[in-house]
């Protein structure tokens, strides 16, 4: 089985029109801050704190298995069905680059570390994209 390389794996399970729509967003972006030259310091330290969408696939699944080891220990034992999904849906997202958050993430604005990684170096060099 040939896996994606691990920066474009999921680019390549998102939506093109998201692509394209998060592309758009750096582009004007870096477009702007050209013209305040003076603001991107500022920008720089918004990107050090922006979550890429590994760590809010990671802080999801955290999150819904913890939730359902402790509904399965005080409410029901089949509560624990979900923290099995979540390591499913890991796995899967680590070998294919997509699980069934990606598309909602992505959607909501979610950017790989690549994505992150390219406005910060067109942003320090001052090259419009």
């Amino acid at each position: 089985m040939t896996m994606a390389n691990t920066r474009e794996r999921v680019p390549a399970h998102t939506d093109e029109e998201v692509n394209r729509r998060i592309e758009r967003q750096i582009e004007r972006r870096v477009r702007y801050y050209a013209q305040h030259r003076d603001e991107i310091g500022g920008r720089l330290e918004e990107l050090d704190e922006e979550w890429d969408i590994e760590r809010a696939i990671e802080a999801n699944a955290a999150t819904i298995a913890l939730t359902g080891v402790a509904l399965g220990a005080l409410v029901d034992r089949r509560f624990l069905l979900l923290p099995a999904a979540v390591c499913v849906f890991l796995l899967q997202h680590a070998l294919q680059g997509w699980c069934p958050p990606v598309p909602v993430l992505r959607r909501l604005g979610f950017r790989t570390e690549r994505e992150i990684l390219e406005e910060r170096l067109a942003l320090k060099t001052g090259l419009a994209r």
